[in-house]
């Protein structure tokens, strides 16, 4: 199964994903990532440097497989009917 790291870039900085996580597929990295950033914006929502983030999400060879803008999963949420809203 492959590996996938999910790394987040927040202006200049990068937080690096040292570890990975195996995943079936690309489909799944991307729901896995929506997931992370959901979950990172419940705990530190009150951070508003974090609506400008970015998941980079990497395969073991370090090429880019998806970059998901923390934004874009907050429109979602807030689109998704029954899942409320993070505010």
């Amino acid at each position: 199964m492959p590996r996938y790291f999910f790394h987040t870039r927040i202006g200049g900085d990068i937080l690096t994903d040292e570890e990975g996580s195996e995943l079936r597929d690309p489909d799944h990295a991307w729901r896995v990532a929506r997931a992370t950033i959901r979950a990172s914006l419940e705990e530190e929502g009150s951070d508003p440097r974090l609506l400008t983030a970015v998941l980079v999400v990497t395969d073991e060879e370090g090429e880019v497989v998806l970059e998901f803008p923390f934004a874009e999963a907050v429109t979602e949420a807030e689109s998704e009917p029954g899942e409320g809203t993070l505010h």
